[in-house]
């Protein structure tokens, strides 16, 4: 097939983008429209006293405000995954009597424009009383620190755990040589270039509400947004996606916004549209990582992992958000140990509030935090056991023969070559050579350091199932509407490839739809790289049911028992007599038609693996470093678009080094947030990147799904965090530093070591 699945087919959707043809929320245009902006807190923690709207209504151009006596017979913004037993920390839409983070959301100001929509919530007064304030997790755990929920005793939530502590304890103990670590891991802002937005409208007829925005599943989100929040029947609201620019977890959520537009849309007769800035974005799109670990590593006298003991505080902000308690937990907390051989593993997670944004899902969702603390600890342990980095991992990774392993805290590795992965990616980043170009920089006044990461994730979350539902024209044209939602990922193209290599047509000959509950209204939408796996077995699924139907028809229109279908045609076996797509669907509209389901049953991941390698230079007179190798070998089953797929990977390795080097979301003591802006917030720029990635596969397919796929969205993330921070402190000689690694603490840590030893 020309453009069938595993070939490098370029992007469909390029050209709609590229030519200014994208249709994204804020584009949207509806007649009469208003336009919303949200008060929202200044303070990090404070009751309100007051609220008064009165000059604020009588701003030109406002139409009407919300407070939450307004909207209080809705329901809080739900936590799906509540770790956390009696004690709740409701998100209500609106603020009543508290506010427990800057950003918090006061009212909502509707105006004929942004303009005065803006003048009105400037003009809202709140008498706020502060109230003492935990703005990081040192705060909110201290002994005397200030309550955020009463009900949360030491502002902990919840203590969760997989495997034996006391197992891991004594095994590490017993061990000859033990590697501990303080791992911090820094808060990040998803940062997606196209800022939220929502557009909400009424049909007071049907009694409908419809949702634009911009979103990471849309049927999902109406599940979320009915029920719960609404109380209203799933059919009584649409959702519909249009294109969007970036999601990485935090546009599968439900924010204040969406309701608000939905509810004034109702009250006022009339569209209701909310874009946020990028302070909105800053302050209240949901953060990612924000923990704390210890980990011990424990080792025998052969330098095989005896034992992995690690404890966290996961920052979760000042409300548990949707899936914010799954992350660092049910996400994360099983692949804690990779896929080394460790006889016996602990985590221990506790859940921490603090007056902050809410931490939610970031790119990788606590796979990048586990692989973290691992690929820390284990490199610095081979410098503490005299062993080299690479040989630590090859004496400890499992092998084929092992497979498949019961990792003792949730998971089994199903299949999988960890040391030909190794080895493949020591050999593409010139390993070897390493030494010669070390010296070589050194002669320029230059400290050279090289890291290795190996990583495997748990990938396919986000349920058991999926759904397509396909369409034929009498044209011969096959609309395939899929559950899953792209944020930029190329899911037009690649279904697309899998569908026409399925039905022997032309891609040209096929539209992929997603992204309204209208038309599919089922399917468990992006993220936990699961698109490929369940979406690509939903679509094959709808194929083959296609199959199935047009046979049948061709039976009788043919007058024959025996049909068989290749490239879009359906022929009458032993004749001449044939039917295309095209004629069978002008035939019996609609008589082709129908939604399937792909369903495993019960959990089925897949483990996408690999090995990432980092040099960097560091000039120890600025402290500014470049990446200056870049080099990785990935495990992701089967490619369907390997383009595609090395794309993403550029991408997630762009996030892992803007997280490595750049990006810190800092609050001060009273919890103003420092870095609201790009002013304050750095993220990788073009110079900042390696001049190239060298990126190679070696691909053992999935047995869990008909495409054989693992999935590839969040790898790039989570080998690039340790492997540039194991290439800083190897070139730092062992020096361990945390992230962000910013040009002032490399610069005082390489200071450090060239400063003479004074004589005793």
């Amino acid at each position: 097939m020309k453009f069938g699945a595993g070939q490098s087919v370029k992007r469909v959707e390029d050209v709609r983008l590229l030519t200014g043809k994208g249709n994204f929320t804020d584009d949207l245009q509806r007649d009469g429209m208003l336009y919303g902006v949200t008060l929202r807190s200044p303070y990090g923690h404070a009751e309100i006293r007051s609220l008064d709207t009165a000059a604020a209504l009588a701003v030109p151009g406002v139409v009407a405000i919300y407070t939450h006596d307004d909207i209080a017979d809705y329901g809080p913004i739900p936590c799906l995954v509540p770790l956390s037993g009696p004690v709740h920390t409701p998100r209500i839409l609106l603020a009543k009597d508290r506010v427990r983070f800057v950003g918090d959301a006061v009212a909502f100001v509707v105006a004929e424009s942004r303009e005065s929509a803006r003048a009105g919530a400037e003009a809202i007064e709140v008498d706020y009383a502060e109230l003492p304030v935990v703005a990081s997790l040192d705060a909110a755990l201290a002994a005397d620190a200030p309550q955020i929920w009463p009900e949360a005793k030491g502002n902990t939530l919840f203590d969760w755990q997989v495997g034996d502590g006391a197992k891991a304890a004594t095994a590490i103990a017993g061990s000859a040589h033990v590697t501990s670590l303080r791992i911090v891991q820094n808060r990040i802002a998803p940062t997606s270039m196209e800022v939220r937005a929502a557009l909400g409208e009424y049909d007071a007829s049907t009694q409908t509400f419809t949702l634009s925005t911009g979103s990471q599943g849309v049927a999902g989100m109406r599940g979320m947004l009915a029920g719960p929040i609404l109380k209203v029947a799933p059919e009584q609201v649409r959702i519909v996606t249009g294109d969007v620019g970036g999601g990485f977890g935090m546009k599968t959520f439900i924010y204040a916004e969406y309701p608000l537009v939905l509810h004034a849309a109702r009250a006022l007769g009339r569209p209701v549209k909310w874009t946020g800035e990028r302070g909105d974005a800053f302050q209240t799109d949901t953060h990612g990582r924000a923990m704390v670990s210890n980990a011990k590593l424990g080792f025998d006298s052969d330098g095989l992992i005896t034992a992995l003991a690690v404890e966290t505080w996961s920052d979760l902000g000042a409300y548990q958000a949707q899936f914010g308690p799954a992350i660092q937990t049910i996400a994360g907390g099983k692949i804690m140990g990779g896929v080394y051989r460790i006889p016996t593993i602990h985590n221990l997670v506790h859940g921490v509030v603090t007056n902050t944004a809410p931490v939610d899902a970031y790119r990788g969702a606590g796979r990048p935090e586990s692989a973290y603390v691992m690929e820390r600890l284990i490199e610095a342990a081979a410098r503490e056991l005299g062993i080299g980095v690479d040989d630590i991992r090859r004496r400890n990774l499992l092998t084929p023969t092992e497979l498949p392993h019961d990792n003792g805290i949730g998971l089994t590795f199903d299949i999988g070559n960890f040391p030909a992965v190794l080895e493949k990616a020591l050999l593409q980043a010139d390993w070897a050579g390493f030494p010669a170009r070390k010296a070589a920089a050194a002669a320029k006044g230059l400290r050279l350091g090289r890291g290795i990461a190996y990583y495997v994730e748990i990938a396919g979350g986000g349920g058991t199932e999926e759904f397509a539902d396909v369409r034929v024209a009498a044209d011969g044209m096959v609309e395939m509407a899929v559950g899953t939602q792209s944020n930029g990922q190329g899911h037009e193209t690649a279904y697309a490839q899998v569908l026409s290599e399925k039905l022997g047509i032309d891609m040209d000959d096929i539209r992929i739809v997603q992204g309204n509950t209208d038309r599919l209204d089922q399917g468990n939408g992006t993220g936990g790289s699961r698109s490929m796996a369940f979406g690509g077995g939903a679509v094959l699924a709808s194929a083959d049911a296609l199959i199935e139907r047009g046979i049948e028809l061709a039976r009788a229109d043919l007058g024959a028992d025996e049909i068989d279908y290749a490239d879009g045609v359906f022929r009458a076996r032993g004749s001449n007599n044939s039917l295309s797509l095209a004629e069978l669907a002008a035939a019996h509209p609609g008589g082709l038609d129908g939604r399937s389901k792909y369903s495993t049953g019960v959990p089925a991941p897949t483990f996408p693996n690999g090995c990432h390698i980092a040099e960097i230079a560091l000039d120890p007179a600025t402290g500014k470093i470049s990446v200056t190798h870049y080099s990785l070998v990935d495990d992701f089953g089967k490619l369907v678009n390997p383009m595609l797929v090395e794309g993403q990977i550029h991408g997630g390795v762009a996030q892992g080094l803007g997280q490595a080097l750049l990006e810190d979301v800092v609050y001060s003591d009273d919890g103003q947030l420092v870095t609201g802006s790009f002013m304050d917030y750095g993220v990788p720029r073009a110079d900042d990147m390696p001049l190239a990635i060298g990126f190679d596969t070696l691909g053992t397919p999935s047995p869990t799904n008909p495409l054989g796929v693992k999935g590839c969205g969040e790898a790039g993330t989570i080998g690039a965090m340790p492997s540039i921070m194991n290439a800083i402190i190897d070139a730092l000689e062992g020096t361990q530093i945390e992230m962000p690694a910013t040009i002032e603490k490399l610069w005082r840590a390489a200071r450090a070591l060239e400063m003479p030893v004074a004589a005793e």
